[in-house]
């Protein structure tokens, strides 16, 4: 008589679960794919049982920005605010461009979540413990806005410039009615050895626009003293 065998045990379900569930079908299948049923599917449960643990999906979504927030590395210490800060940043970047949906999930928030908070609130700590009066300090963050969370909202499509053909792709009447827009992209597109570095590369944009900032905070700091 053969012996029968042991199904393994089943991992019971948390919201920890739940949501690194979320956040994993979101990174392969993007955030509009996560949904209370789909979740349960990917889980092997029924939808009723994730009512145990977490309210509903907006409660999911600020769950999983939890989660990714939370794997953003802490501050650094010491009295160097500038290096600090561009290194957290950095790592805020890093974090985001494993998760591509967490930023439009981030700027849809109505209310910040705990984590995000207490990212705010360390971030904030490294410019007061740096030197900076508050109110430079409330100036700063308004002036960095989300670069804090490694992204910003872009002007630009990015998309647009990939074609060395994108500026004779625009129509002739646009072109005649916004001439400046038509010699950038041309410029973007063609001249890859622009004196300001590389053609449209979105980390080159981002960390150039991030240190023009810090330079002039810094300038801003020095000026206080």
């Amino acid at each position: 008589m053969a012996r029968k065998t042991k199904a393994p045990p089943r991992i019971p379900l948390s919201r920890d679960r739940v949501l690194r569930a979320a956040v994993a079908l979101a990174d392969e299948e993007g955030i509009e794919s996560v949904s209370m049923r789909r979740l349960a599917q990917e889980l092997g449960v029924v939808p009723m049982a994730l009512y145990k643990h977490v309210d509903n999906k907006d409660d999911v979504l600020d769950g999983m920005v939890d989660v990714v927030v939370g794997e953003i590395a802490p501050p650094v210490g010491g009295p160097d605010w500038k290096s600090a800060i561009r290194q957290r940043i950095f790592l805020a970047r890093e974090t985001l461009l494993r998760h591509a949906w967490a930023a439009r999930v981030l700027e849809s928030q109505a209310n910040p979540t705990p984590s995000v908070m207490a990212y705010m609130d360390s971030t904030i700590g490294i410019f007061r413990e740096g030197g900076f009066s508050i109110d430079l300090t409330h100036h700063v963050m308004h002036a960095i806005g989300s670069r804090i969370f490694g992204f910003t909202q872009e002007l630009f499509d990015d998309s647009a410039t990939t074609d060395p053909d994108a500026s004779a792709a625009m129509p002739p009447e646009m072109a005649q009615q916004f001439p400046y827009i038509k010699e950038l992209v041309a410029a973007i597109s063609h001249d890859q050895g622009s004196v300001v570095g590389s053609g449209c590369d979105d980390h080159f944009e981002f960390e150039f626009a991030l240190d023009l900032l810090l330079d002039g905070i810094e300038r801003l700091r020095e000026r206080a003293d």
